[in-house]
């Protein structure tokens, strides 16, 4: 979606009527606009609004995130309502591209009821939206919301799986996802072939090189961490070019959409980790 696809219109005082007190979903999407920009008022009527539009969303994932909004119209917390708004947005605007690129809406029970419980889709955007309105790291928002549209169109992932994913990544900080993302496209974007010192001089630089180590040690990165060789011998020293993502990596890497983050934040990861940005 975005500046390339839809156009955010004036809103009339009607619409601003309508939007606040009749339709409080509407209005938790579009007060996203802090962390989303202004693709949220688009968002917002491709949700809620009659689809006529050359731009539209599915029937069903609309319908899921409508109900999504007006579950979590209701946050009083403001910065957590702009979050759980915006990632509702950027699910929009990845869901749009999905369908631009010729991938269609998954066909299973995926938004259907099952006996006894809630449909998966609900169990999922409950989640999502939870991780979003609690990262306090904004620039996770857009990510998640990616994930929420990629599962909406990837019949191969379910709720336990989504549940996994989201656990995975919680703890991560946006520098490790930013070298997930490196990693995940070193093979039209080389990891420099340059050492990693294992113990950096200043606070940051060790700061970075832990996060791979964390990495590494939560099984998303591959090699693992070298165990210490009897006697003492030096072990050899990891290089950028030698990670490979695991697939507990590839799971994060997919589902959080990480090849559309932005190069610069990839660069910022290495200029951390003292390698020269590629």
């Amino acid at each position: 979606m975005g500046a390339a696809d839809v156009h955010r219109s004036p809103a009339t005082g009607e619409d601003r009527r309508v939007s606040q007190p009749e339709q409080p979903g509407r209005a938790l999407i579009e007060a996203g606009a802090p962390v989303a920009g202004s693709m949220c008022a688009a968002a917002a009527a491709l949700v809620f609004g009659p689809s006529t539009g050359a731009v539209q969303v599915d029937p069903r994932l609309a319908a899921c995130l409508r109900a999504a909004a007006a579950e979590a119209a209701p946050i009083s917390v403001p910065r957590e309502r702009v979050r759980a708004g915006a990632v509702l947005a950027f699910a929009v605007e990845h869901s749009v591209s999905l369908a631009r690129a010729g991938r269609g809406l998954r066909t299973d029970a995926f938004f259907a009821g099952r006996p006894g419980v809630r449909p998966a889709a609900g169990e999922v955007l409950e989640g999502i939206v939870t991780a979003a309105r609690l990262s306090v790291d904004e620039r996770r928002v857009r990510h998640l919301g990616y994930l929420l549209a990629e599962v909406a169109y990837s019949s191969d992932v379910d709720a336990e799986l989504v549940g996994r994913a989201l656990r995975l990544a919680e703890p991560l900080n946006w520098r490790q996802l930013a070298i997930l993302a490196g990693v995940g496209r070193r093979e039209r974007a080389p990891m420099p072939m340059a050492a990693l010192q294992d113990e950096p001089p200043g606070w940051n630089g060790w700061a970075a090189r832990e996060d791979v180590a964390d990495l590494q040690r939560t099984g998303l990165l591959d090699p693992p961490v070298a165990a210490p060789r009897p006697g003492g011998a030096a072990l050899p020293r990891l290089r950028a070019a030698d990670l490979r993502l695991t697939r507990r990596g590839v799971l994060v890497h997919r589902l959080l959409v990480l090849d559309a983050l932005r190069d610069d934040a990839v660069a910022a990861a290495l200029a951390d980790l003292g390698l020269p940005r590629t």
